[in-house]
């Protein structure tokens, strides 16, 4: 007998699976990712809304000083405020500036110049300049920079804008007599034990971690290994220390020439060396506060400018204008070239 023949609707039989196929394949299909803290759309609501409701709650609690302060700032001189939002726009330039020269590979300076104007939007939704240092971090990563050498940049980046603004402060001390009237300011010794205790016990803390963890002391030690490698290398650039270094310096001065110019369209009457003072002054005393949308350095500005002998009223005034000017006015065109940047896979 014959054996009979396949039908021509009949499939041929599959090859057999080996086992090792069928682990590779599980291997090899992705797991789905667990859902983020921050990945939720109230969370995501409620940090965006922090520095509102913030703002908001202090203008209801000082409604005749808000009042005021608004009504000078509509009629400010016009002119004076767009000599103040010229020196915004410089000082992104100045960020992207020391972006670059804390990394030794050369970035595209188009889409870094939109990253650092995307940056201020993303720094209202997060306290410390965290928003701005993670929309960087996702930048350079799409870049094709490690994340230990984007983490040493960012680091790099912070250490080099600190360190320039603490030496144009003392520079500024130094030249100008009106360092006399922030004695005010100073806290007395009783508020600088707690604060100094509570700095050491962190340090402290920390320096345990690190001693005692071991699966965090080793990417902590990794990233440090890479910037110094990453500082030694970009501090033999001359390229790269100029743009670090100068635009390190640049940028709070270009700060404090739009607080000034928005002081002088409100008629404020201080000379521009005490604004520019006391904008560096308020903001190195309160600028590591964790206050999202910069509320700490705002409240310590007026502060300063009411010591230097301004009206409250204007330096409110003052202070409002310059947060409407560097801050809430470029929020929405900033998350719409932050939405942009997301999707064309910049970030």
């Amino acid at each position: 007998m014959s054996a009979p023949s396949p039908s021509p609707l009949s499939l041929p039989a599959a090859p057999p699976v080996r086992e090792g196929a069928l682990s590779s394949l599980a291997e090899a299909t992705p797991s789905p990712r667990p859902a983020s803290f921050l990945a939720g759309r109230p969370v995501r609501l409620a940090l965006c809304l922090a520095p509102l409701l913030l703002a908001g709650g202090w203008a209801m609690a000082n409604r005749p000083l808000v009042y005021e302060g608004v009504r000078r700032l509509v009629a400010a001189d016009p002119w004076w405020l767009l000599a103040g939002g010229g020196f915004t726009c410089l000082n992104w330039v100045a960020a992207a500036c020391v972006r670059q020269g804390a990394l030794p590979d050369r970035l595209p300076a188009g889409q870094l110049l939109a990253s650092q104007f995307a940056a201020g939007a993303a720094n209202h939704a997060l306290p410390g300049g965290l928003g701005a240092h993670a929309v960087t971090v996702r930048f350079l990563r799409a870049r094709g920079v490690p994340p230990a050498r984007a983490a040493a940049s960012v680091g790099l980046y912070s250490l080099a804008k600190s360190s320039a603004k603490t030496v144009v402060l003392v520079v500024f001390l130094a030249v100008s007599p009106a360092w006399r009237d922030l004695g005010g300011l100073v806290p007395d010794g009783r508020l600088l034990v707690p604060v100094a205790a509570v700095v050491g016990g962190a340090l402290a803390v920390a320096g345990v971690l690190l001693t005692v963890v071991r699966p965090l002391r080793r990417p902590v030690t990794g990233m440090l290994r890479c910037a110094l490698a990453d500082a030694r290398e970009v501090h033999t650039r001359p390229c790269r220390v100029a743009a670090l270094w100068g635009g390190a310096v640049a940028m709070p001065l270009l700060q404090a020439a739009a607080l000034a110019c928005v002081g002088t369209s409100l008629g404020l009457e201080l000379p521009w060396e005490q604004v520019m003072l006391a904008h560096l002054a308020a903001g190195t005393a309160v600028g590591a506060v964790p206050a999202p949308g910069g509320l700490a350095v705002d409240a310590a500005l007026v502060w300063t400018l009411i010591a230097f002998g301004s009206a409250p009223s204007v330096a409110t005034a003052t202070v409002i204008g310059y947060r409407v000017l560097t801050d809430w006015a470029p929020l929405a065109p900033g998350a719409v070239v932050l939405s942009a940047l997301i999707r064309a896979k910049i970030l």
